[in-house]
């Protein structure tokens, strides 16, 4: 009976200790890799989630602490779950453009097909943002290069529509023209990338994309 009573004190000690929801979302956020660690050591979920259903490793994602997102998927974290606006780890690179933190994401095998709140892959904003390395990084995946978002643009369009034309927007059309992007595939009033490219005044992407076309 003793060691039985025993038993069940140890338990609700153990429940006692346990981190509240949202403090290890917390400690990632903030880049905390030791105060993470003790939180995990005291029973904290890999997959807490802080304000906005954010997971811990999205927040680490954001913050751009490769290593707490490292620590996060060994300790099982899934790098898939999104928050309330459908942001996930990966995603989050789309975004940032941080390649350290893309590195580790991708070493937990991440969906590459989840969209975020515009119906892109992680490709679309990184095109758009002019985020060379990541871009490049996503391609040697299996990601597809010509999903289209619910703007009804792909990322080679993204790159054309909101970026400067500029060196990192040309180096970002020459690796999707590399990747097999269409350029055929128009927006939803059937402007082609081409023909944005043109009235846009960016020369250099125009010749590359002329030189796709027919």
């Amino acid at each position: 009976m003793l060691t039985l009573v025993a038993l069940v004190l140890s338990g609700c000690a153990s429940e006692a200790d346990r981190p509240p929801p949202g403090e290890l979302a917390r400690a990632a956020g903030q880049g905390d890799l030791e105060d993470m660690r003790r939180l995990l050591d005291h029973g904290a979920s890999p997959d807490d989630r802080g304000d906005g259903g954010r997971t811990a490793v999205t927040a680490a994602a954001y913050a751009g602490a490769a290593d707490v997102v490292r620590v996060l998927a060994d300790a099982g974290a899934d790098v898939d779950l999104q928050d309330d606006t459908r942001a996930n780890a990966l995603l989050s690179v789309g975004e940032t453009g941080d390649v350290e933190v893309l590195r580790e994401v991708l070493r937990a095998d991440p969906d590459l097909t989840r969209t975020n709140r515009f119906g892109g892959t992680a490709l679309i904003p990184a095109a758009d943002r002019g985020h060379v390395e990541v871009v490049r990084r996503l391609l040697e995946t299996e990601i597809d290069v010509d999903h289209i978002n619910d703007l009804g643009w792909t990322a080679l369009l993204e790159a054309v529509l909101l970026g400067d034309g500029g060196p990192d927007h040309q180096e970002i059309v020459r690796l999707l023209l590399a990747a097999g992007a269409r350029v055929d595939l128009a927006d939803r009033d059937g402007v082609t990338p081409l023909e944005h490219a043109r009235r846009a005044g960016h020369d250099e992407i125009a010749a590359l994309l002329a030189a796709r076309t027919g």
